[in-house]
């Protein structure tokens, strides 16, 4: 009943851009704060980015900070990470999480998560 689903992963040469989505559904998004995450194998899963249910307020991580952007449309129930000047270490699964409290999701621990998406960034 509850999903997020993730796309628009792929393979990209470094310098190159690509933008993803997470689509949700079985519950009331538009009340939802969600965030993207990323983790490489053999890496701890990292915060990325992550978006109020308003989409008044949003926060990065220092490493993608100028180059990503994230957005959502509510009508659509779907948020987007915009990826710009990719690097080989932007490498990793990237997850989306939802959760009615934006400190939770930041913290990893929101109520809902995706599959991931695979993004390699070659050299």
């Amino acid at each position: 009943e509850v999903q997020l689903v993730e796309s628009g992963g792929g393979l990209v040469q470094a310098g190159g851009s690509l933008r993803l989505s997470c689509t949700a559904s079985g519950f009331s998004f538009d009340g939802y704060a969600v965030g993207w995450f990323r983790q490489a194998p053999g890496k701890e899963r990292e915060g990325v980015s992550v978006i109020s249910s308003n989409d008044q307020i949003t926060y990065y991580a220092d490493a993608v900070k100028g180059r990503f952007t994230i957005s959502r449309d509510n009508v659509k129930n779907t948020v987007y990470l915009q990826m710009n000047s990719l690097e080989p270490e932007d490498t990793a699964v990237y997850y989306c999480s939802a959760d009615s409290k934006l400190l939770k999701v930041w913290e990893s621990l929101g109520d809902y998560w995706g599959q991931g998406t695979q993004v390699t960034v070659s050299s």
